[in-house]
Parts: structure tokens; sequence; C-alpha cells
């Protein structure tokens, strides 16, 4: 046994000639020794001194060692208590055992050696006990900086922890946010919770999605433009960095940016002045610069859509959100909260999901991460009558076949059904779109054969519409491109169709 150190006890007993006894008995012991000739005193003991051991004998005048001890117990919880006694009768043990909470007793008339060892056991015990309640408290200390929602956010993942301390760091600092991610993840709600953490929480979040405007009408969307700068601009208008003044501004899909236009998001981000389209006038406004991309950023500036001195300019702080099947159990928390909202909404009762629907919602890859998930909980709060949503209904709604989805619930590869532990290859998109792969072994096309790139990305994009049931989004997503990029290209073939 370890020997021990600092370790306190305290000696309750009315016959001084015992406390002398004891008291010497211990005195090479790696002990501090107190004593007390009755109850009171032994409280008054303990009110001045931590005391780990407790010793008190049964029979005292006044205040009985029952009624000290359970004083004690109440008092002092963490101290343990032991009786002397020469009254072993199991009545008396089961009467301190109830009031005092005795942890054992010491029998009279005793042995040293036997005192030594009962001693060196409750000292053990005390280390036990106050080596629990640290862990105890470690754990209460981990559990509380736990966070399941996080702002607009929901789940308590180890991978969401970290982004929540990464906002919570950004969030009072006046430097430049650049977020990364898959569609889908919350990049706009990272940017809304920096902006809510943030000195400039009481001024404008203005949000602007690059992927979404044409880039003819961007420039102005950003700048603001004057009366007569292009043919339809009838009046002024003030352009996002003016309405974002003194607060933050967003750009989400900067990657889609045209990049001459990048080149003056440049000089904005680094004099803080622009010029409104159609206008020589310099103005200047404070913004903070908030960026995303679901592209990953050094290969969209080697693929050249992504200006490299832009993008060190604005990555100062880097936060990355991970994919819905990196966050462990978060899919099922986000369910259950969507589940509720809709619920809600819709005016339905729903009191949750089936075991199997559960099993179905953690192991499904979902490739279109929360917003993939939002949509489907919405979809079958509506399609469904509750009370409980089922694998089924997840099933038909996911479109997925029934031995893929028990595939899923076995926990096993099955079809073209995504799996959490398979991350998605390359190919897995190519046979969802409904073409193959090329192989080694395929046969050279002669020259007639060959049809341009442009035709076989069309092919190719059609392919995977049709695939998806004419769903744009999700070929985009399988297709890992912005959904604005195929309706700009279908737009363009309709152009090309009808001749303008």
């Amino acid at each position: 046994m370890d020997p021990v150190t600092n370790i306190t006890l305290l000696f309750v007993d009315d016959e001084p000639l015992i406390l002398r006894s004891l008291k010497r008995a211990l005195k090479h012991e790696p002990y501090t020794v107190y004593t007390a000739q009755s109850g009171e005193e032994g409280l008054a003991l303990l009110e001045q001194h931590p005391i780990d051991v407790v010793v008190s004998d049964k029979m005292m005048p006044n205040m009985s060692g029952i009624e000290f001890l359970a004083q004690v117990a109440e008092r002092f919880p963490d101290t343990i208590r032991m009786m002397l006694t020469a009254f072993t009768e199991v009545e008396d043990l089961i009467d301190a055992i109830n009031q005092g909470k005795v942890w054992g007793y010491m029998q009279k008339p005793f042995e040293m050696s036997n005192i030594k060892l009962t001693l060196e056991q409750a000292v053990q015990t005390k280390m036990l006990v106050a080596e629990r309640n640290m862990l105890r408290a470690s754990l209460q200390r981990y559990r509380s900086s736990i966070k399941s929602q996080f702002y607009r956010f929901v789940g308590d993942s180890i991978a969401m922890q970290m982004v929540y301390k990464a906002i919570e760091k950004a969030g009072p600092s006046q430097a430049n946010v650049f977020i990364t991610g898959p569609s889908g993840t919350g990049k706009e709600l990272a940017a809304d919770a920096i902006h809510r953490a943030s000195t400039r929480k009481d001024k404008p979040l203005v949000c602007i999605n690059c992927a979404a405007i044409p880039s003819e009408l961007m420039e102005s969307e950003i700048f603001g433009h004057i009366k007569g700068a292009f043919s339809g601009a009838v009046t002024n208008r003030d352009g996002a960095a003016t309405q974002a003044d003194g607060g933050t501004l967003f750009l989400d899909e900067i990657g889609e940016m045209d990049m001459n236009l990048q080149a003056k998001i440049l000089r904005f981000v680094q004099s803080g002045t622009f010029q409104k389209v159609g206008s020589g006038k310099e103005e200047k406004v404070d913004v903070r610069f908030i960026c995303a991309t679901n592209r990953e950023p050094h290969q969209a500036i080697a693929d050249q859509r992504l200006r490299e001195d832009l993008f060190y300019r604005l990555n100062v702080i880097a936060i990355d959100l991970p994919a819905l099947h990196e966050r462990d159990h978060d899919a099922l928390q986000i369910a259950q909260h969507f589940l509720s909202k809709f619920s809600e909404v819709e005016n339905k009762v729903f009191v949750g999901f089936s075991p199997a629907a559960e099993q179905l919602i953690l192991r499904y890859d979902w490739p279109g991460n929360v917003r993939q998930l939002e949509n489907l909980i919405h979809s079958c709060v509506v399609m469904s009558d509750g009370p409980l949503i089922t694998e089924d209904t997840l099933q038909m709604q996911l479109k997925l076949k029934p031995s893929d989805a028990q595939a899923l619930l076995n926990g096993q590869s099955g079809g073209t059904a995504p799996m959490r532990s398979s991350p998605p290859q390359p190919s897995l998109s190519v046979q969802q779109s409904g073409y193959a792969a090329p192989q080694q072994a395929a046969e050279i096309p002669s020259e007639s054969q060959i049809c341009s790139l442009a035709e076989v990305e069309r092919i190719a994009i059609e392919k995977a519409i049709a695939a998806c049931d004419d769903n744009v989004v999700k070929a985009a997503s399988l297709l890992q491109v912005s959904p604005s990029t195929l309706y700009r290209k279908m737009q363009q073939w309709g152009d090309k169709n009808t001749g303008a």
C-alpha cells in the first residue's frame, strides 16, 4: 500500500486516557492527529480544520457518538466516519449506520496493530473518495463545456465542438474569416454566428450568394450603382457594401465570382473604399468580411476560379465545417430538431422516429449534408401522418431500394445506398448520374465518333439531371458543382436552341 501524507485524523472520546494512548500510538505515523472529549468540541474542531477521518466513541454524555456522527455526515459529508465502541450488537451498528452513515467501527478494548490497519484502510477510502470527487468535478466541467446547440447550429459531436470554439474566438475579433466545407453544411449559419458573437452584432449582416446572381449584375449588387449607369438603372441604388457599413459582409461561394470583379473586391478589402457602378466617386465604409466556398481553396486557385491574393487577404481566420457523416450522432439530433420544427409548421403531431428509422438516419451518408436532411424531414412530415417517422417513410423519401435500406440497417454496404462508414468514391456520382465510367480497355473511338468537350459535358449533365428525376440541386451535388452552374449552362443551351 502506498504511503499517505497530509492526512488528518480526529478522535472523539470522553475518556482522556484513551485519547492519549491513541495519539501516542500514532506518533510515528504520517498523520496529523486531533482529539476532542465531546461531540460539541469535535464539531468545533471540524469547523476549524479539514478532517479526513473522524473516529468517535459511541457512549458519550450530552451528545452520543451516533448523534455526533449524524451531524458530521450532514455538515461534512466527505469526511470518513468511524465508530469506537465496546458494544457490537447488531441493532447498535444498524443504528449507527442509519444515522451516522459510518464507514466502519473499532472495537474496545482494541489492539494498536488493528487500529493502524483499519485507519490505513479508511485513509485509502478517503483518497478514493477525493479522487472520485475530482473526476466527477472534471466530468461536470467537461459536460458543461459541451454544447448541443450553438446559435442556430444543432449537434454536440467533437467535430462541431471545435467549430463552436473557433467561432467563439473569431467572433470578437475584427479579422476576416474564410469558411470552407461541403454544400449544405451551414456556412451561412456559421457567418451568422460569427456576426452575432462580434462587437458588430447591432449592425447589419448582409449576405450575398455569388453563385445565385448573374455575373453582369454582381458588381451592382455589391457596390450599388447610380442612375443611368446601365440600361434599367432608373434610380441610384446602394449595394451590399453600403448596407453593411459598420457590420459584416458575407460573400458566399466566392469562387463563383468573376475574376475581374474579384480584383475589385481585393481593392475593397485592402482599402475599405469602392465606387458605385457608373460613378467616379470614392466611398469608404467599415466592413468586416466573411467569405465561404464549397471548393477546396487551393484547387480553386489552381483552376483560376479564385484569386490567390484575395484568398490570403480574406483567410485570416479559417473555419472548416465538417460533412454531416463526420459528425458522429449529430444527424439524429438534427433530425429530431427539424421534426419538431416542421411538425409545428405543418400543424401535425410527431413524437419521434422508430428505432429502425433512427439507425437509417445515423448510417446514411447524407451527400447533401444538413440541407438534404432538413428537406427530407420536411417531406416526411408532409407525406406521413405520424406519430412516428418510420424507416419505410425514410426509404421512400430517400428513393432507396429495399435491399439498400436493409443493407444500411444491417450495417453492410448495399447497392447505391451511401454508407457513413464508406466515403463516397468518385465513381459513385458517375454511376448514379446514369452513364458509365470509361474502362481502361475501352475501344479507341474513330475521329468521326469524337464529340467536342462541350458536348460531352452537356450529355453528362443531362443524364445526371434525368437520373435525379429532374432535381437539378441533387444532380449538381453528385456532379460536385454549384446548382447555379447547371442553371447557367441550361440557359445557354436554351438560348442556342432558340437562336438567341
